[in-house]
């Protein structure tokens, strides 16, 4: 479980295909030594990732077909920045809000652009996911925890503050990129204990 509050970037040093998984290697802003052994999670642009093997500030993880087809980070190339959390401890403050690190789809950036002394950032999404937005509500960004406002049937706008852009990868988007999106789950467990109500008392 994570709370969306990205610790840092961490830096693609390659993403290789190998006989059974894919493995991608990052170098990593905290020392894997500190509590992050092999089989420790680690929310890497909001996937939930398991630790493959550690060293220094190096860290290997195995990446599936699925992963790849379902979520941004099989456009990863070296160099770039992922945001990165560690899963939070039981006397951890929740920060943010409940995030689990399963993608539930992509988005893309259509506009992000300075609008005053804000940045405004409006992300285009399947039209079957809006259902779970509302105006002041949650959703994880590439694993970031942020305000949903301007929520429409194909897309939704988000203002970033500047501390958010300093620590993730976010300042680095331009407009059609990709970006993993997970839905708050509330709204995905209210959806699915209501909705078998609503259609038994449809007429």
């Amino acid at each position: 479980m994570f709370t969306g509050i990205v610790e840092g970037t961490g830096k693609v040093i390659s993403l290789e295909e190998e006989s059974d998984s894919w493995c991608l290697k990052l170098q990593l802003p905290f020392d894997t030594q500190n509590g992050l052994e092999a089989g420790s999670s680690l929310s890497v642009n909001g996937c939930c990732l398991t630790f493959r093997e550690h060293g220094g500030q190096y860290g290997l993880f195995d990446l599936l077909d699925e992963t790849l087809a379902r979520t941004n980070l099989g456009e990863l190339k070296g160099g770039d920045l992922v945001n990165l959390e560690r899963s939070v401890t039981g006397d951890g403050r929740m920060g943010g809000h409940f995030v689990t690190g399963h993608v539930d789809t992509v988005g893309t950036v259509d506009i992000f652009e300075e609008r005053g002394k804000n940045l405004y950032l409006r992300v285009l999404i399947p039209s079957e996911y809006s259902r779970f937005l509302v105006d002041k509500g949650c959703i994880a960004l590439d694993g970031c925890s942020l305000t949903v406002c301007e929520v429409e049937t194909d897309s939704f706008a988000i203002w970033l503050i500047p501390h958010t852009l300093g620590k993730t990868n976010l300042k680095n988007r331009r407009r059609g990129d990709s970006l993993n999106l997970e839905c708050d789950i509330l709204a995905k467990y209210v959806e699915k204990f209501t909705l078998p109500v609503i259609e038994r008392r449809k007429p």
